[in-house]
This record gives C-alpha cells, sequence and structure tokens, in this order.
C-alpha cells in the first residue's frame, strides 16, 4: 500500500547519531503533536540527494518554522553512522534531523521503496517531501524520477502549503 494524502504513518523505529552513538526514535516521537516536514532521499552523499534535495531544506529551513513547521526530518535507507557523517558533513544537524530507516521497514511499509539494485544500491527510499501534522500526511510530493528533485523540494513543499 502507498501511503496517500490523509493518511496517518504507521509506528516505526528509525535510529539517530548522538553524540553517545545510535538512539533509536519512534514514529511517536517524531511525529506526535507536532507538524513535521519529512524528505525521503533515496542515500545520503549520492548527488542529487546531496547537492540539491537537502540544501533546498536547509536553506529554506527558516521559512518552513515560519509556516509553522516544528522540525524537518530526513529519512533514508542508510545506517545511522552514514546519516550522522552526512549531516556533519552538510552542518545540517541544528535544522535537520536525521532518520536512519537501516532495514527500509517504515519505507516499505508507506510503500515507498525504490529498487535499484541493477545499479548497485540495493532497496532505497524514493524520493519524496511531506507535511505531516500529528502523525497525518497531509501534502505528498512524489518524485517521478529518483534522480531529480523537482517536486519534492522544501520549495515546492512550501508552495503547496
Amino acid at each position: 500500500m502507498t501511503i496517500n494524502t490523509g493518511d496517518k504513518l504507521p509506528e516505526a523505529t528509525f535510529a539517530t547519531m548522538t553524540a553517545d552513538g545510535p538512539k533509536p526514535m519512534t514514529s511517536n516521537e517524531v511525529f506526535s503533536g507536532k507538524t513535521v516536514a519529512l524528505f525521503a532521499v533515496p542515500g545520503a552523499f549520492t548527488p542529487t540527494c546531496h547537492l540539491n534535495h537537502l540544501p533546498s531544506f536547509l536553506n529554506r529551513a527558516d521559512d518552513l518554522k515560519a509556516k509553522g513547521v516544528d522540525a524537518i526530518y530526513c529519512v533514508s535507507v542508510n545506517d545511522p553512522f552514514v546519516l550522522g557523517a552526512w549531516a556533519d558533513a552538510t552542518a545540517s544537524a541544528g535544522d535537520i534531523t536525521m532518520l536512519a530507516d537501516g532495514s527500509g521497514v517504515f519505507t516499505k511499509d508507506i510503500g515507498m521503496e525504490l529498487d535499484l539494485t541493477e545499479r548497485g544500491l540495493g532497496v532505497r527510499s524514493k524520493r519524496y517531501a511531506m507535511l505531516v501534522a500529528d502523525g497525518t500526511v497531509k501534502t505528498l510530493l512524489v518524485e517521478d524520477n529518483p534522480g531529480e528533485a523537482v517536486k519534492s523540494t522544501a520549495d515546492a513543499l512550501i508552495d503547496a502549503m
């Protein structure tokens, strides 16, 4: 089943990197009682993700917060160590929290898995952005091509708000 606008996000446990190492973070902790901008990338450090998608949210973080977003999260089917290194390399930790969905459980549960096995990347996430209010999807923007970040940028999400 693919998630749609109006659907409640499923229970999941992500991992975030902290100074003390990986820490679990449940979907309840991420979404409950908050308005959240959530975007997903096929992989940390990959060209479109690193040079376009993540920077769009980093550059517009204040604008998202001015429109009522309490938190910005990036989810990827990567491990928390890779996402921690990516947060460090992009200086995004103060504005964006990285959520590792290492086994892709959340990604599969919402129907956003993307098989990039032929490219040597395994099963990853489609590129998307969503506005979530108290765990319910209010806006969902999914890219047609994983190598593009046009429909799912922070600008597109702000325009849809």
